[in-house]
């Protein structure tokens, strides 16, 4: 099985969590006490400060990225090749303190392969069930267009519920769980299009996009300072910070306004012209989630509707289904959730909820009378 495990941080792997015996689901431990916004928004900026010391001009992606992670959610990279879509993902688990597990996806790949299976062992005269590279933190699926959907689909379970059922018996993941998948869409020999199905779990889908002059040339002289291939990121937090810092996103509130906001540009797509299967509710909820996460990070309690706009794209566009009409004219799904985003106006200054008359309040009032009117 083409895996690479590489916990350093002397975290506890997923073999030493899940032992041979482990037959059933536990429940999770009790819940951390959450992190107060400015705490998450300070360990938020030192994470993307560490991983942007490797990962060369890619703030924007990895703050969308590390948002989703707050918000609890799974993560496709789909780009060119050498963009350094799997070093993101390797730097961003490092920098969490998240035991790390990579697949590198083939044709030849089952799903046993991802979930582990149940093994015979002859001094026991029993079966044991061998946990796979999913048992773990943050798992990456490299090129995961590479393998068949009766595997791709293995990570179904895995992604929605938390937990793998292999034969019947049902067997935790740790917490936190993301799944963090890169993909190639400039190649149709010998890779499978993912399902609608599979997609849909992913809270969002990032380019990465060619690095300009500037950045390109301080990837290469980075390399040789370093004077080896390898690019390594100390830990900002762990595990269990990281759950803390999920339930600090938890525990802010969103105005229905905003809410109400989200489900009008999820039922846009529905009715556009160029869209023959809009987004989901589940898209909508993750329109809202990635937003609030990101106004986390920006040191903020409140949702500004133009968090909502920054992730409508990487949450949306992945979700459309377009008409055979529009795929043949070149109309992409980014195109339209700009143009959705573009027309569907934005909440009334009104619906913010009370904050007295700070300068936050003001710049709030100010930011949700601006995207009253479509852009």
């Amino acid at each position: 099985m083409p895996t690479d495990a590489a916990p350093t941080d002397g975290s506890t792997t997923a073999a030493d969590a899940y032992p041979a015996s482990a037959t059933t689901a536990d429940p999770v431990s009790a819940a951390p006490a959450p992190l107060p916004v400015p705490e998450v928004a300070r360990l938020g900026a030192l994470v993307l400060d560490r991983v942007g010391s490797v990962v060369v001009g890619m703030r924007e992606p990895l703050r969308v990225a590390l948002a989703t992670l707050l918000a609890g959610g799974h993560v496709l990279f789909e780009d060119v090749p050498g963009l350094g879509k799997t070093l993101a993902a390797r730097s961003m688990a490092a920098a969490v303190g998240l035991d790390f597990r990579r697949l590198q996806c083939t044709p030849d790949l089952l799903p046993s392969d991802i979930t582990g299976s149940f093994v015979y062992v002859p001094a026991q005269a029993d079966f044991e069930f061998r946990p796979g590279p999913v048992f773990t933190g943050l798992f990456l699926a490299d090129e995961i267009n590479r393998t068949s959907p009766k595997t791709q689909s293995a990570l179904l379970e895995a992604m929605a519920e938390g937990q793998v059922s292999v034969e019947g018996r049902s067997f935790a993941l740790p917490r936190p769980f993301h799944v963090m998948a890169t993909a190639n869409p400039i190649e149709s020999e010998g890779t499978y299009a993912l399902p609608e199905a599979q997609l849909d779990r992913f809270m969002v889908r990032l380019g990465v996009g060619y690095p300009d002059t500037e950045g390109e040339s301080r990837i290469l002289l980075a390399r040789v300072a370093r004077r080896h291939e390898v690019a390594t990121v100390e830990p900002v937090t762990d595990a269990a910070t990281l759950l803390a810092m999920q339930a600090g996103v938890e525990a802010v509130d969103v105005d229905p306004d905003i809410a109400a906001y989200c489900v009008n540009l999820a039922a846009a797509t529905r009715r556009h012209r160029s869209v023959e299967v809009g987004a989901s509710p589940r898209g909508s909820q993750g329109l809202l989630l990635v937003a609030r996460a990101l106004a986390v990070l920006d040191g903020r309690d409140f949702v500004i509707p133009d968090d909502v706009k920054k992730v409508a794209v990487p949450v949306l566009a992945h979700r459309l289904t377009l008409t055979v009409q529009a795929w043949t004219s070149g109309v992409t799904a980014e195109q339209v959730v700009t143009e959705v985003v573009n027309t569907v106006a934005g909440p009334p200054a009104v619906g913010l909820r009370e904050r007295g008359s700070g300068t936050g309040a003001a710049q709030a009032a100010e930011a949700e009378a601006g995207a009253a009117a479509p852009r």
